[in-house]
């Protein structure tokens, strides 16, 4: 009698494990899905401080990491938005733009598409690409550029500033216009 409940249960198991097998083409297709080599992260915010001070707060819907360690980057994919902080902690001047991509070896943000900088002074820059520079606390573009000033309206190719957008200059003058 013991012999044959044992073999009842082996049998059972046996069956069990037999039906509830997994195709070998529906597990390669999960085991694909994995090695996505990147990480999702949805309304992320990213602050950089200096001696305990927010110097710039980065928001977006969507980041997306590589998890490439010879190539670390980070995708923000529906748009960012960068707010620069004056040292009273007061937003001195806001950077958007509908995607950007900062690669982290050699410390730079791409921002691309629709690229807007506000000062609460009154001066914008508009552009399609701009890059900040983080090591050498630059931003700068080759591309055309129209900076808007309270009595000014200023567009060229190319542009660069340091990190607050202070000393900024446009390399190629096209056009000035006076706003009076």
């Amino acid at each position: 009698m013991r012999h044959l409940i044992s073999g009842i249960i082996i049998g059972m198991l046996s069956l069990g494990i037999y039906s509830c097998g997994n195709d070998p083409a529906d597990i390669a297709a999960y085991m694909d899905k994995l090695k996505t080599g990147e990480e999702r992260a949805e309304d992320v915010e990213i602050l950089y401080s200096d001696s305990a001070q927010v110097k710039v707060r980065i928001t977006g819907h969507e980041m997306l990491t590589s998890l490439d360690q010879n190539r670390p980057v980070q995708r923000f994919t529906q748009g960012v938005l960068v707010e620069f902080f004056d040292p009273n902690q007061r937003v001195a001047s806001t950077l958007y733009s509908n995607y950007a991509i900062r690669e982290e070896r050699n410390g730079k943000i791409f921002f691309r598409d629709s690229v807007v900088w506000e000062s609460i002074a009154g001066e914008k820059l508009e552009t399609e690409e701009l890059v900040w520079d983080e090591r050498k606390q630059i931003i700068y573009s080759d591309r055309f550029v129209v900076i808007t000033r309270p009595k000014e309206k200023i567009w060229g190719q190319g542009f660069e500033a340091d990190q607050n957008f202070e000393n900024a200059k446009i390399n190629a003058v096209e056009g000035r216009v006076s706003n009076k």
